[in-house]
């Protein structure tokens, strides 16, 4: 056997003799470089915050007493049933029970309207109706005066009412005006004229209706040609007496005409001899 064969040999049976427990039991060594690329991601990201620090926080209802009444009657007006003064405290975060100087103002607030027997608080809405037939009356009688109601109105005293003024618009009762836009109602009236076929008042079908909004009013220039066309021409408003200038004279200018007064007679024992009409001259004695 060489000597290199000898020396692996001899290499081999110490391995083979050698414990490689403490070997296994302790974790290998961490890299310098794979440190470096662990480092950053074991460091805590700060959570971001959506809080604004130059805008003052979010309080509800505030701190200040018009602004507690006035999200206190809002909310009063929007429940559209009376309401405890402490449930109304409650609902709206209000010192609304123990603050005097707020529950005095919610009183004498023209909308609120407290019932004394059952202690209770309710919003005074311009109508009071709360079915179909009650807002139709309503219609009727503001109709009569000349005018129409406006729905936002009507919705208010009522949430129901956009939904009967449709069913009431369906049966020919009323008539209603919307929005351009998006064809909201605005508006309502009362139909007097039922829609039937002996008296009139049936809606005009659809196709006569996009006749008439296709029809375009010819420019200024156009239009007198068409007129000169079919022998006719363009009306114009009678030309009345020409104004007079303001007056210039004023009272006491000179150049302006002497005004001749009426003298009367009273001298009547001289009448005949003597002319008054005319200035006196004596006569020189000769």
């Amino acid at each position: 056997m060489s000597k290199l064969a000898q020396d692996a040999a001899a290499f081999k049976s110490v391995l083979q003799r050698q414990d490689y427990t403490s070997w296994h039991s302790q974790p290998p060594p961490i890299e310098k470089s794979s440190e470096q690329e662990t480092a950053p991601s074991s460091k805590k990201k700060r959570p971001k915050s959506n809080i604004v620090y130059s805008q003052p926080a979010d309080t509800g209802t505030g701190t200040n007493v018009n602004t507690q009444l006035v999200y206190a009657v809002n909310h009063l007006k929007s429940t559209h049933n009376p309401m405890r003064l402490q449930d109304l405290a409650i609902l709206t975060s209000t010192p609304l029970d123990t603050d005097h100087v707020l529950m005095e103002k919610f009183k004498a607030h023209d909308r609120v309207v407290w019932d004394p027997k059952t202690d209770l608080y309710s919003y005074k809405h311009e109508f009071n109706f709360r079915n179909k037939a009650a807002l139709l009356t309503e219609i009727q009688r503001q109709t009569r005066k000349g005018g129409g109601i406006p729905v936002r109105a009507l919705k208010e005293s009522w949430k129901e009412a956009p939904a009967a003024i449709e069913e009431l618009e369906a049966e020919g009762e009323v008539l209603v005006t919307r929005t351009t836009k998006d064809g909201q109602l605005k508006m309502v009236f009362w139909n007097e004229i039922k829609p039937t076929e002996e008296s009139g008042g049936m809606l005009v079908e659809q196709e006569f209706l996009d006749l008439w909004h296709e029809l375009k009013v010819p420019n200024d220039v156009d239009l007198l040609k068409q007129l000169s066309s079919d022998g006719l021409q363009a009306t114009t408003a009678a030309a009345g007496p020409a104004p007079k200038g303001p007056s210039t004279k004023k009272k006491g200018k000179k150049g302006s005409a002497p005004r001749t007064r009426q003298v009367r007679m009273t001298n009547t024992h001289l009448k005949g001899d003597i002319d008054l009409s005319k200035d006196y001259v004596p006569t020189k004695p000769t």
